[in-house]
């Protein structure tokens, strides 16, 4: 009888959530197709699955560099509407992008102990602008959100990818900044105590440390808090990626959360672009609220993407100073992202390591060019050793070519995969020719330590 009791209760349970689920989307409305870059990541993963229980969602296109086609076929067995497919390496991102509504982009390198957003943003830069360029060459007009950090900077990269292609469309792009509005909401409403899902707090600024500043000054429902409790939660607010990666210690970063807050502002985007009147959402979008080129703030979304951006009302002292401070920080991290795209190259691998220009001396040892320096005993064990060092990134390249994909759902080798599939092949050739060269040399030198 009680184990009948708690199945009963387990399928009630289960059908409220799933019920709760599928309420942050409305009803469905036309065919709509999203598009996620980096769907095997930590973030892409659960951000895939909140996509496909929205029921706007009619063709969820799944891309990663590999690993999405097991991705893809886990997602689609659950039975909602959209139809699923995965695509894997850069000759399927075409397919992945073409006919897109929606681009979401969480593909990138995680955070780790120590590390800083800005201190992804070399690797993360060129991410984000080789599938923008793919993103301007398929799908022009889609709403692009930017979750790939730092979101200050990709940002305005993504914007001069866009104008470069000739397809640039202040309205369409967006970077989601969604996660500090619910963590401004969750810690707020602890503090309030009042339940967290009916409370709102404007996030504006950007989307890093201090530029993040939470408006605790206009929240609903409103709470006497003191001065200390607000600076308190807004330390805690800017500071909140930090606290995850800590309490991870350094296996993994802020994703589910990432994941949720992505899903809330796509379906905000999706909203918008089938017409529900006033849907407001904070992003990070092209302003002139502030003498910034790019700002945090509410904005209203339709048909278009944004269809205006709204100003951040009446501040408390304490959040005017805020205001101030975060300026020169958020100025630096967009100029920052303008100027990378400016000294950007193509990402080939020869314009970021010259190629190899060994000089090969004669074989033979009657020509008087070869005039050995060492001992044949000191060349010999010269030579073993740079067999050894040339096997370890031949043997470097091979696992990390074949074993990774294997491994891709974990973040910790989503760096090595990134740039192993770029690096891997002429990784296998140099090392393969610096093996043959030497091995050829130390045979030389044998015979001219033992030769009569």
């Amino acid at each position: 009888m009680t184990a009948a009791l708690l199945r009963s209760a387990l399928r009630r349970s289960a059908a409220a959530s799933y019920m709760s689920i599928r309420a942050f989307a409305s009803p469905p409305g036309q065919q709509r197709k999203v598009a996620v870059l980096g769907a095997a990541g930590g973030i892409g993963q659960p951000l895939s699955l909140l996509m496909k229980l929205n029921p706007m969602v009619s063709h969820l296109s799944l891309y990663d560099i590999a690993g999405t086609p097991g991705v893809a076929a886990d997602v689609s067995h659950v039975n909602t509407r959209s139809e699923v497919k995965g695509y894997a390496g850069e000759d399927q991102l075409g397919a992945a992008l073409e006919g897109s509504d929606l681009v979401i982009i969480p593909a990138g390198v995680p955070r780790k102990p120590g590390m800083t957003r800005d201190d992804l943003f070399e690797i993360n830069a060129g991410i984000v602008k080789s599938l923008c360029e793919a993103i301007a060459k398929y799908c022009p007009n889609a709403l692009v959100n930017m979750i790939s950090n730092p979101v200050n900077s990709t940002v305005p990269i993504a914007a001069e990818v866009f104008k470069s292609k000739g397809v640039y469309d202040e309205r369409r792009l967006f970077g989601v900044t969604t996660l500090d509005v619910v963590r401004a909401r969750t810690f707020y409403a602890g503090k309030a105590n009042v339940n967290a899902s009916d409370v709102d707090v404007p996030v504006i600024g950007g989307h890093a440390g201090i530029t993040i500043l939470p408006l605790f000054s206009q929240a609903t429902p409103s709470a006497n808090l003191s001065a200390d409790e607000i600076t308190a939660l807004t330390k805690r607010t800017q500071d909140g990626g930090t606290e995850v990666v800590e309490a991870k210690a350094g296996k993994g970063s802020a994703t589910l959360s990432m994941a949720y807050a992505g899903a809330l502002f796509a379906d905000a985007c999706l909203k918008g672009l089938n017409g529900v009147p006033n849907v407001v959402e904070c992003s990070f979008v092209q302003s002139t609220v502030t003498e910034l080129p790019f700002f945090a703030s509410k904005v209203k979304l339709g048909k278009n993407g944004v269809e205006e951006v709204l100003g951040f009302g009446p501040l408390s002292d304490y959040e005017k100073q805020g205001l101030e401070a975060l300026k020169t920080e958020l100025k630096s991290s967009i100029e920052k992202g303008v100027k990378w795209h400016a000294n950007s190259k193509n990402p080939k691998i020869n314009s970021v390591y010259e190629p190899i220009k060994p000089t090969f001396r004669p074989l033979s040892p009657h020509l008087p060019i070869y005039k050995p320096q060492t001992s044949s005993t000191v060349s010999i064990t010269n030579r073993v050793s740079a067999i050894i060092l040339t096997t370890v990134p031949l043997s470097y390249a091979f696992l990390t070519l074949k074993v990774g994909p294997m491994c891709l759902a974990n973040e910790s080798v989503y760096q090595a995969m990134y740039y192993s599939s770029k690096l891997g092949p002429i990784a296998l050739q140099v090392t393969a020719i610096a093996t043959v060269y030497h091995l050829v040399h130390g045979l030389h030198d044998l015979y001219e330590m033992f030769r009569p």
